[in-house]
């Protein structure tokens, strides 16, 4: 089988090296890759949100298979593009990744169906958003409407907090057009959780639990970035939560769209919170968390290419998915400054001799050497029997490698709640 994979992070590296272990994938590339992927698949020069190139290149090319990894090109409608042209490709279509690409639609949707999730309110007035402020209880959250790479999210620990936010997305534009609507809602308390789920569009098939560490700095502190660490399980739940879970928030999700004409064919992504009222939905993503995949996925024991198939063509009930009985963390190494300003270029040197798995991120290739290329630059991987285990291992890698700025967090899985 001739694979095309589009993105050009740690979400694609592991994506990859899970592909390239099933024999029927003969050949292997990645659109546009990063220098981690370029050991193990050809990276292609066409950027994820490339619509029509994408679409062209992998007509021409005569490809067997598309795997859609990140979120935008989803939302603009990649898959929808691909099946027109009879290519075969894993990832929803536009109507049903819109649960990503509009919190406002998600919202809308968990309520109209009801899926439990906080209290809120949408506004595309700025006045209007700023007068109703006035009236709620802090901390509260404030989202972007649309994407805006993990970071159009605020948790306001005060009135000014809220309002400064408010102004920051719907007047100063700071996240372009994805802040022209927002939805402000009530900050839940408890534990995270994220349960990734694959879809056939009929049934939703949970994988194993993880968690994601959002905040730049230890102790949950600092600014949100798109994840800083993961490990997995993600918490200690029990057969009955695991099973209120499905029944209350990921069958009746997969039903809704169904039931609106959007059927989800892929990976849904639930991020929620463990309240005292029960578990409900912070929000929806429309394919494999980032870093969250980089730990799940290594613990997959059933072909991905299997899942793949089953999905595309609704046959998940028909699959067994299994999954090793391990715990594992990942630790991510981002550059100094990230999510706001940071330099690139530098050289990154340990990675193959480190003794870990290393799924990287925002690098390339320079002169035959890596060096940095973003703001998350790598994930270092370990698994044990306990998590204590995953964890150290992990940090034993994170040791190893070095770059100039290299930051990262040093309590990823120690501070679960």
């Amino acid at each position: 089988m001739k694979v095309l994979v589009v993105g050009s992070g740690g979400r694609e590296h592991v994506i990859c090296w899970k592909l390239k272990q099933d024999p029927r994938v003969t050949e292997l590339f990645c659109a546009p890759g990063n220098g981690g992927i370029a050991s193990i698949a050809t990276c292609v020069d066409i950027k994820a949100n490339e619509i029509e190139k994408l679409v062209s290149y992998a007509k021409e090319g005569q490809f067997d298979l598309v795997f859609i990894a990140p979120e935008d090109p989803l939302a603009l409608g990649l898959a929808d593009r691909l099946e027109e042209e009879g290519i075969r490709a894993f990832g929803p279509k536009a109507n049903a990744a819109i649960i990503e690409s509009s919190k406002a639609f998600s919202k809308s949707l968990m309520k109209k169906y009801n899926v439990p999730t906080a209290a809120y309110e949408i506004f595309d007035d700025e006045q209007k958003a700023l007068a109703y402020l006035e009236t709620q209880p802090m901390p509260i959250v404030i989202k972007c409407d649309g994407l805006a790479l993990g970071k159009g999210v605020i948790i306001a620990q005060t009135l000014d907090e809220a309002k400064k936010a408010v102004s920051d997305m719907m007047g100063d534009q700071k996240f372009g057009s994805a802040g022209s609507t927002v939805v402000i809602e009530e900050c839940m308390v408890g534990p995270e959780l994220t349960i990734l789920a694959f879809s056939d569009g009929n049934v939703a098939v949970p994988m194993i639990s993880s968690r994601d560490h959002k905040r730049v700095n230890d102790h949950d502190e600092g600014l949100n970035t798109g994840g800083m660490g993961a490990v997995t399980p993600g918490a200690d739940m029990t057969d009955e939560l695991k099973a209120r879970i499905q029944k209350e928030i990921i069958t009746p999700t997969v039903e809704a769209l169904k039931a609106e004409g959007r059927p989800f064919k892929g990976v849904i992504y639930f991020g929620l919170m463990l309240t005292a009222q029960g578990p409900k939905v912070v929000e929806y993503n429309c394919r494999f968390g980032d870093p969250e995949v980089q730990a799940i996925l290594p613990l997959l024991e059933t072909s991905l290419l299997d899942i793949v198939d089953a999905v595309i063509d609704g046959k998940l009930n028909e699959i067994d998915i299994k999954w090793k009985n391990k715990c594992s963390c990942v630790v991510v190494m981002a550059s100094g400054g990230y999510p706001e300003s940071y330099k690139k270029g530098y050289e990154i040197t340990g990675i193959d001799t480190c003794g870990k798995l290393v799924f990287q991120a925002g690098t390339a290739l320079k002169d035959g050497k890596i060096v940095t290329n973003g703001g998350r630059v790598l994930c270092v991987y370990d698994e044990g029997d306990t998590l204590d285990e995953a964890i150290d291992g992990a940090y034993e890698g994170v040791a190893k490698i070095s770059f100039q700025d290299a930051h990262f967090r040093h309590d990823i899985g120690r501070t679960l709640g």
